[in-house]
């Protein structure tokens, strides 16, 4: 009777092993004739069928039999004692499976988004994309891998809580470090200066030439290399010269006491033909200011239209405004003003 309950069994197990082979295969080629034609009609797509192109492309076909065929013992072997070993090996297959999966869509969003698009001159870009997806890669590993533990029977609670505490004194120790890098990636999200750009931070002032992952580098004007801090840049106001779309410029001019009525009102109009001829100018306006102690005073404002960062060129275009102004006023012999004082003697 033992043997024809043993003899039976084994046939039983012999057919339902045979059966669930043969529906695993049967599931498994129509799974991956389904995975390459939405492959085929999603390829080059854009927007969320990018999402479904990866994740078609990351879905491992020896994965894809296992969790079938293990999903078909589970349920048809459910009343045997190996059931609890098909379980842990189907979980463990799907959740590094899924992994897989969440690994490759997230870095993808990463390496494509706007704000990390990488260039061969930003290294600093491709620090904070290398960072943020190591960071990620971690997150998504590290619960793959406590889920797998888990469903093997051993307890993770103390686990969790032994790298909560870890995890609590290692970011204590190294503060200043993990404050910097974090600083650094937010530099590079943000955006609030990028290399090349002219700054100007507390006292310090030049060209960004490099934004590491503790440190930004910066050329002074002087020659000399300063070296900041990323968190202490984050904690700064800093001026970005290189996002000026134009550039406000003032000129005082004064012309002596003797200038006719006539003449006078005349120099706030050529002056404003001077700089609305002038090449990158936008005239704001010209006004008979003061009466000086020495001089009739005219203040002069306009906006020079050249990148905050090329002092050069801004220099160029209010020279070139004064060459005119001195030229114009030399052929309408206007008089410069200069320091002078009368000296009034009364006899008595």
């Amino acid at each position: 009777m033992n043997i024809n309950n043993l003899i039976s069994d084994y046939v039983e197990i012999f057919m339902l092993g045979g059966f669930s082979v043969i529906l695993s295969v049967v599931l498994y080629l129509f799974v991956i004739w389904a995975k390459n034609r939405i492959i085929k009609h999603v390829k080059d797509k854009k927007n969320f069928l990018v999402v479904f192109n990866i994740t078609l492309d990351r879905l491992y076909n020896i994965a894809v039999f296992l969790i079938i065929f293990l999903f078909i013992l589970k349920n048809l072997f459910h009343n045997y004692p190996f059931i609890s070993a098909v379980n842990t090996l189907l979980y463990i297959t799907f959740f590094i499976q899924f992994a897989y999966i969440v690994d490759g869509v997230l870095v993808h969003f990463i390496s494509k988004s706007n704000k990390l698009k990488t260039s061969s001159k930003k290294s600093a870009v491709k620090n904070a994309v290398s960072l943020i997806k190591f960071f990620t890669r971690s997150a998504i590993w590290s619960i793959a891998l406590l889920l797998c533990i888990e469903n093997i029977g051993i307890d993770i609670t103390a686990l969790v809580a032994g790298l909560g505490i870890g995890g609590i004194a290692i970011a204590l120790a190294a503060q200043n470090i993990l404050g910097d890098l974090f600083a650094s990636l937010a530099i590079v999200l943000d955006k609030p200066f990028e290399i090349d750009d002219y700054i100007v931070v507390g006292d310090m002032s030049g060209t960004v030439e490099q934004i590491g992952i503790k440190t930004t580098r910066i050329r002074a004007l002087s020659g000399e290399e300063l070296v900041c801090s990323n968190a202490d840049l984050l904690g700064s106001r800093v001026r970005n010269y290189r996002r000026m779309r134009e550039r406000r410029a003032l000129i005082n001019i004064g012309v002596v006491y003797q200038t006719s009525y006539k003449s006078l009102t005349k120099i706030p109009n050529f002056i404003e033909e001077i700089i609305k001829n002038t090449e990158n100018a936008r005239f704001e306006r010209a006004n008979f200011k003061s009466l000086g102690d020495s001089s009739l005073l005219f203040e002069v404002v306009f906006y020079v239209s050249v990148p905050g960062n090329n002092y050069i060129e801004y220099m160029n275009i209010i020279q070139d405004i004064n060459y005119a102004i001195f030229k114009k006023f030399e052929d309408e012999k206007i008089d410069f003003a200069y320091p002078t004082q009368t000296l009034h003697i009364a006899k008595e």
